[in-house]
């Protein structure tokens, strides 16, 4: 049987020369200048307003940007804004283990998913804007505290900031790994960047079909950006490795949520993890829709899923011939 315990590695980041840590920062900057940092691409000029043109302001407003405001739809400009951070235990096992994931919440999204559990974080933009230097020491803190990893939840839109962030961290002692928490609605150029500074990817996999993800999440093009995502994820990473105690130390995880009337295609996203990625690929499986925000009447998911719908989903998940499926 194939083992996915390997002995503790520092960091992929620790790793990083001053020059490919100053290349990688120029180029998130450039991503964000114009950004596509996401799928959406959609090149709001996310920088302070007094230092933009008439004309940039012009661009910026025909992406989605406000008047006031140089942001994009995650409505963040060029400061991370953060909602919450500490100890996390609800998260998946390998990364909780007995000390919890050391989670960053950050406002705003890429995405407006209409069932959106964190609508208040990710929609109404609750949080306070930081520093990277303040980043870098939330990120301390939670290793003091004795967490695993750093849990970036949301992280899309604010790259250029946890780029800085990490290595001014790394510099002071940070020497835990970093976890991408994401939508899975990233850019390649953005996946290239951040190639050798995260060391566990954990995207969602949202939908299998472009319908229930325009209808949805405003996306039509999601099933697209993100398998694609997902497979660069994979390459940089591989499978998900834990130590002896089950905490993990590299790798992906990937987490499909179940929907009313197999809105997430899983089928769908199940064979492509199989074919396309690996069939022992990590994956959690979630029961835990419930219809938020504006799904609440909607007359398909606005329901929770039946014991029969999540059954459905593990069996497809096994006749696909994925290996590590995690069952709550």
């Amino acid at each position: 049987m194939k083992s996915f315990v390997v002995e503790p590695q520092p960091p992929g980041y620790l790793s990083l020369s001053g020059s490919q840590w100053e290349e990688k920062t120029e180029k998130s900057r450039e991503l964000m200048s114009q950004c596509v940092l996401c799928g959406r691409r959609c090149k709001a000029q996310r920088a302070p307003v007094e230092l933009r043109s008439s004309e940039s302001r012009a661009e910026g407003e025909q992406a989605g940007c406000s008047r006031d405001h140089a942001t994009g739809v995650c409505r963040t400009g060029d400061r991370a804004k953060v909602s919450s951070f500490g100890p996390h235990f609800g998260e998946e096992p390998p990364l909780v283990g007995r000390r919890g994931s050391g989670t960053i919440f950050f406002a705003g999204c890429n995405l407006k998913c209409i069932y959106c559990q964190n609508y208040d974080i990710a929609h109404l933009d609750r949080g306070w804007e930081i520093t990277d230097e303040e980043l870098s020491r939330i990120m301390l803190r939670l290793q003091e505290l004795g967490c695993h990893n750093i849990n970036l939840v949301s992280p899309t839109h604010v790259v250029p900031n946890i780029l800085a962030a990490v290595r001014l961290a790394a510099v002071k002692g940070l020497k835990v790994p970093i976890v991408y928490n994401t939508g899975g609605y990233d850019s390649l150029e953005t996946l290239e960047i951040l190639d050798g500074v995260v060391d566990i990817y954990m995207p969602d996999m949202k939908y299998g079909e472009p319908g229930p993800a325009e209808e949805f999440s405003m996306a039509p093009d999601y099933p697209e950006v993100n398998f694609r995502a997902v497979k660069e994820m994979h390459r940089q990473v591989g499978d998900l490795v834990t130590d002896k105690h089950g905490v993990a130390v590299r790798g992906l995880l990937v987490r499909h949520l179940v929907l009313p009337g197999d809105m997430a295609g899983t089928e769908k996203v199940m064979e492509f993890i199989a074919a396309h990625i690996s069939k022992d690929t990590y994956v959690n499986i979630m029961d835990q829709y419930w219809p938020c925000y504006k799904a609440r009447r909607h007359p398909v998911i606005g329901r929770r899923i039946s014991g029969r719908e999540y059954r459905d989903a593990l069996d497809i998940a096994r006749r696909a011939g994925l290996t590590r499926v995690q069952v709550l």
